[in-house]
């Protein structure tokens, strides 16, 4: 649905969950499934997708560890963390 553009991962979500969970989670986000997030998050991002802004997903690993992943307004960089690393 829209291009990722540079993705990066922060050493905490490298260590806390595996790769191809968080190629999955890519995945879902480029593809409109934006996880766990409200549904007023979940409306936002509809919004963000049509008029250029920052898009906000949020899942779980299978281990229980949340992960967020943000695409940039300009689509220039998505980065994928854990919320505590915000």
């Amino acid at each position: 649905m829209f291009d990722l553009g540079q993705v990066v991962a922060t050493p905490g979500v490298l260590q806390a969950v595996s790769r191809s969970e968080i190629q999955g989670f890519l995945y879902q986000h480029c593809h409109g499934n934006w996880g766990i997030v409200s549904p007023e998050d979940a409306e936002e991002n509809w919004f963000a997708l049509h008029n250029g802004f920052r898009i906000f997903s949020a899942y779980c690993s299978s281990m229980g560890v949340q992960v967020w992943v943000i695409t940039e307004a300009d689509r220039s960089c998505t980065t994928v963390l854990l919320p505590e690393e915000y």
